[in-house]
């Protein structure tokens, strides 16, 4: 019986690790700052057909509206209220994108800001998304409802109430961070209310949630407001599924709180994976590709299966929260495409992959002034829909990363290679290097500045493949390069330093 109790245990600790999505789809995309309307729509006619597992979206709750600047995409991170009203759209809006995408498959993560509601100076009036009336400066959230005894101004002990020291634990989590007004997450009240919210998309059919700020919040009240929480919509999950949860904590080593302390809760997310391979495929500081070959845990990362793992995040994208100069963004196209094909050809961690807007940027001593600027948008701060071009590309100022060739077939490959493992690694000491996923797939990269001609071994089975990064394969037809493996697993790889991409995947699903 002890055994039999242990094993019940078990598997419900482990399932908050678990992704939820369908068996064969391996990564979510986050569609930031889109409106639920045309992610209905990107669930149906493209996200379900290529195989990705779900979207992260932006938060669902009511938030402050900042008019200086004028409608800044962090205006969502601070909450007036859980009503579910945004200028991504109202609560039927949101309810009828959960039902569709999640009747093709496509289930949907909710970015959860929990640990805070809006700035201190945010004012008080109607200036919200749903028009609750609020008053920040006496920390009156009527539509909650909060108080000031809902807050943690007495437990925080710097001069001006605001974090001053990230080597103090105590300042980090109980102070306020930027001058959000920190919830008092000791409270049973609080908790209460906010599984309250969670459990309303839970019950919407929502499948996992983001933690916004987790690293600000202690563990233990992380883990109480989580065990409130219901199992998943019944009408998509299987009975008793709990939630998966993946925590924001910014850990890139050097201060005292850690990833590893929020283990118990669910996975976290791993900042550390985008800003080393952001410096070893810009190859700054003598890093080269070679040295990846025990990428993961060897590079002192989280373990695989407490991973959430990205190459640039809404954050970091735009020069704020983790890793710096080295993140790799759309703006560096090339790279970047590199960087999110090595991410979903190697197995370590669970992958998102990033979906963004354009916005002017304006450089001034090194930093973007406008790294502030909200979403395409329409003159009375309306976001614009994401209309989709004749070459499947998007208009209206949307990036949609996830629609590049480049980056959806390697979300293919993903689900494909899933469960076969790391094998056949070739590097030439320098920055050309191939790996294969068992017998599934196989990947080749070369950022050398020089032309690549080498024979590897691929573990596939013989026959010829369609290089999925050049094109893929329609019907019997390839639209790239071919590759050709022979009855004992070797293939003639050739890629110029000068190609477009300079690197080949080929997978079982991509034989010709």
């Amino acid at each position: 019986m002890q055994v039999l109790l242990l094993l019940v245990a078990v598997g419900l600790c482990g399932a908050q690790y678990n992704s939820n999505t369908q068996a064969g789809r391996t990564s979510i995309v986050h569609l930031f700052e889109w409106r639920w309307a045309d992610i209905a729509l990107e669930c149906e006619r493209y996200l379900a057909p290529h195989g990705f597992g779900g979207v992260q979206v932006s938060p669902p709750n009511e938030n402050i509206v900042i008019t200086n600047p004028f409608r800044p995409w962090w205006e969502r991170y601070q909450p007036i209220s859980y009503k579910l009203c945004t200028r991504s759209g109202n609560e039927n809006e949101f309810r009828d994108m959960v039902t569709r995408c999640n009747n093709v498959g496509v289930y949907i993560y909710v970015d959860a800001v929990v640990n805070h509601m809006c700035g201190a100076a945010g004012g008080s009036g109607t200036h919200s998304t749903c028009g609750s009336h609020f008053d920040a400066g006496n920390e009156n959230f009527p539509a909650v409802p909060y108080s000031g005894w809902d807050f943690n101004d007495g437990r925080c002990h710097t001069s001006n109430g605001e974090i001053q020291n990230y080597g103090d634990i105590y300042q980090v989590r109980d102070c306020r961070l930027v001058g959000l007004l920190d919830l008092a997450l000791e409270k049973d009240y609080v908790r209460s209310k906010v599984a309250e919210y969670m459990n309303y998309l839970i019950d919407i059919g929502v499948a996992g949630f983001r933690i916004d700020a987790a690293k600000h919040m202690w563990p233990g009240d992380i883990k109480a407001f989580l065990d409130k929480l219901n199992t998943l919509n019944t009408q998509w999950f299987p009975s008793g599924t709990k939630p998966f949860i993946y925590q924001e904590v910014i850990d890139l080593g050097g201060e005292p709180i850690t990833g590893s302390e929020y283990f118990g809760n669910g996975r976290v997310t791993e900042f550390k994976y985008g800003a080393k391979l952001g410096t070893v495929i810009r190859k700054w500081n003598g890093e080269k590709m070679a040295y990846l070959k025990n990428w993961g845990e060897g590079w002192g990362f989280v373990p695989s299966d407490r991973a959430l793992v990205f190459v640039d995040n809404h954050d970091n994208q735009r020069g704020h929260g983790a890793g710096g100069a080295s993140i790799l963004t759309f703006w560096d196209a090339r790279l970047y495409k590199m960087a999110v094909g090595f991410m979903l050809a190697h197995p370590y961690g669970f992958t998102r992959v990033m979906s963004s807007y354009r916005w002017t940027r304006n450089f001034v001593n090194g930093r973007d002034a406008n790294d502030w600027i909200g979403p395409p948008s329409n003159s009375d701060g309306s976001t614009k829909s994401v209309t989709i071009n004749a070459d499947t590309t998007c208009g209206n100022g949307w990036v949609c990363e996830h629609r590049w060739r480049q980056i959806r077939n390697m979300v293919i490959f993903r689900n494909v290679a899933d469960g076969q493992p790391f094998s056949n690694w070739w590097d030439n000491g320098s920055n050309q290097v191939a790996f294969g996923r068992g017998n599934k797939g196989f990947i080749v990269f070369n950022n050398d500045d020089w032309y690549m001609n080498v024979n590897l071994q691929t573990g596939l089975p013989a026959g010829t493949y369609c290089d999925v990064i050049s094109g893929q394969k329609e019907g019997n037809a390839c639209t790239g390069k071919q590759v050709y493996v022979s009855g004992d697993g070797m293939a003639n790889f050739q890629i110029s330093n000068t190609d477009e991409d300079p690197f080949v995947a080929i997978h079982v699903d991509a034989k010709l």
